[in-house]
């Protein structure tokens, strides 16, 4: 009896797990797939349908990317519009209606977000866009055509398994990056104010020689001091380009810095500072849409600077919408911060906004303040990946994140600053949370300086980044060669701290600060740069 029993509940059991099987088999439906005119577009999340309204919803990339659309994503009001040579389409989350060429029009269903991702309905953009749609639903494609719709989707190409033993795809080549500066003459000089041809030929000619040294990536700062070197519906225009901010100056810089960079085989980086409105307290020479004057109550006066206060989430919204109109509008291959987040050894004025949005109940004013960055940093990275995954982000921040003596985790140091306690820059949280792509330190200390020791810091850097996806690039500073400072009477400086890097793995490059102090051969680095680079 015993023995039947448990024969019985045995079979039971088996037949439990085939059901099982069947029904998790059931539920899993074969995965939708996009061709346009015959090429599958890539997409990071897989497209799926509504029920009940079968509508096809596909990531924001596919839009931009695979059909070639600029797209704009709005994260306070949840808007993005899309718009190509023909048409404008804009969308809000949660409403049924959307506008196309300014026509209302009903949505069967509209925007949504999935896995991080901004997710739009298909065949209503693909049509309103011109592109002819249809669906197959036997294999679970979807055919877009810009043509007559004549052509026909081909058969996938089976995977090939690799060989063992075979070629292994070569890893990124190592990033060789240079800072230009628009606050510190790197580009354009004062003497090209107003005009247009002069700036540019600076520009390509500074390319060229950054090129020749080895260089094969540019960091152009786009908004230095909430003012732009683009045209933006956010920003004015800054003054370096004609003296005067808010001027325009009759042509679009960033898309032909972009140009000229790619055409000579070097990526582009759009270098925004995030915080700072002002490098003085006189505001009688800005324009009228510079955000110190829109929006005064977001505004602190810290030591005759005014910057925008963190702490304020409609002031960070702002900064990541002028952002993001960059990485919408241009082809960049990355977006990159530097260290102006809070001003370090300073009095700031924030009491205010610490009252009104100290959502964390806390009464410690700092930890509110690196919550405040925080959110911004991740946000930011959030918004950027949604619309272009393959844009690089990363932050330069200051070199010593915190002193052993202050946390026993920080570095053998004794910094007068640090990002930690000084600029509320919490990036070990950035770093282990993988909200940044890569993080590039500022170590612009000798080998020799016993307070910041370079190696000592570098050791550092190395260790925080272990066992995470973020990449490790180090900034240098040639700027500082013939100065005073102990350790930089000589360009070798530059060259035995390359030479120190290379017995880390991790460290994916380095970034020099800033490109006049290459292209001016400080104590003959150029001629050690190229030696090094094998140029």
């Amino acid at each position: 009896m015993k023995l039947r029993k448990g024969l019985l509940l045995l079979l039971i059991f088996v037949l439990g797990l085939q059901t099982a099987g069947l029904t998790a088999q059931a539920a899993s439906p074969k995965e939708i797939s996009i061709f346009l005119d015959g090429q599958r577009l890539e997409s990071d999340v897989s497209p799926y349908i509504l029920p009940k309204v079968n509508v096809t919803m596909v990531p924001l990339r596919v839009i931009s990317e695979g059909l070639g659309a600029s797209v704009l994503w709005s994260q306070a009001t949840r808007t993005v519009t899309i718009q190509n040579s023909d048409s404008t389409i804009t969308m809000t989350s949660g409403r049924q209606q959307a506008t196309v060429d300014n026509t209302m029009v009903n949505l069967d269903a509209s925007v949504q977000l999935k896995q991080g991702r901004v997710m739009v309905p298909i065949r209503f953009v693909s049509e309103n866009l011109g592109i002819q749609v249809s669906w197959n639903q036997a294999a679970q494609t979807i055919d877009l055509y810009t043509g007559d719709g004549t052509t026909s989707t081909p058969e996938p190409t089976p995977a090939i398994p690799a060989e063992p033993g075979g070629n292994v795809t070569p890893v990124t080549q190592e990033m060789r990056g240079a800072w230009i500066s628009t606050v510190n003459g790197d580009w354009p000089s004062s003497g090209a104010k107003g005009n247009v041809e002069k700036q540019k030929q600076e520009y390509t000619s500074q390319l060229d020689q950054l090129k020749d040294v080895g260089i094969n990536a540019v960091f152009v700062q786009v908004r230095a001091n909430a003012d732009t070197i683009y045209p933006s519906s956010l920003a004015p225009w800054n003054s370096v380009l004609t003296g005067t901010q808010g001027k325009d100056p009759g042509y679009d810089p960033l898309a032909f810095m972009i140009e000229e960079a790619h055409k000579r085989g070097l990526e582009f980086h759009a270098w925004f500072n995030p915080f700072r409105a002002t490098n003085s307290a006189a505001t009688t020479n800005l324009a009228a849409n510079h955000v110190s004057k829109l929006h005064p109550d977001w505004i602190v006066n810290a030591s005759g600077k005014l910057y925008i206060n963190p702490g304020v989430p409609e002031a960070r919204q702002h900064i990541m919408d002028t952002i993001m109109e960059v990485v919408n509008k241009y082809n960049v291959d990355g977006v990159h911060l530097d260290d102006y987040f809070y001003p370090s050894n300073v009095t700031f004025n924030d009491d205010a906004a610490y009252k009104m949005y100290n959502t964390l109940k806390t009464t410690d004013r700092a930890a509110w303040r690196r919550d405040n960055i925080n959110q911004f940093v991740q946000q930011l990275g959030q918004s950027i990946h949604q619309v272009k995954p393959k844009v690089e982000y990363g932050i330069s921040p200051f070199g010593v994140w915190r002193n052993k003596a202050n946390d026993f985790t920080g570095s053998d140091t004794k910094a007068g600053v640090t990002a930690y306690d000084s600029m509320n820059a919490d990036v070990r949280t950035w770093i282990k949370q993988g909200w940044i792509d890569y993080v590039a330190p500022q170590v612009y200390w000798s080998m020799t300086l016993s307070a910041a020791r370079y190696d000592k810091v570098v050791d550092w850097w190395v260790n925080e980044v272990a066992n995470t996806n973020v990449k490790l690039y180090i900034g240098h500073s040639p700027y500082k060669l013939g100065t005073p400072e102990i350790g930089w009477q000589t360009s070798q400086e530059i060259i035995d701290q390359l030479t120190y890097n290379k017995k880390y793995p991790s460290i994916g490059g380095d970034i020099y600060f800033s490109s006049q102090y290459l292209t001016k051969n400080p104590l003959g680095l150029i001629d050690r740069l190229k030696a090094y680079y094998g140029m």
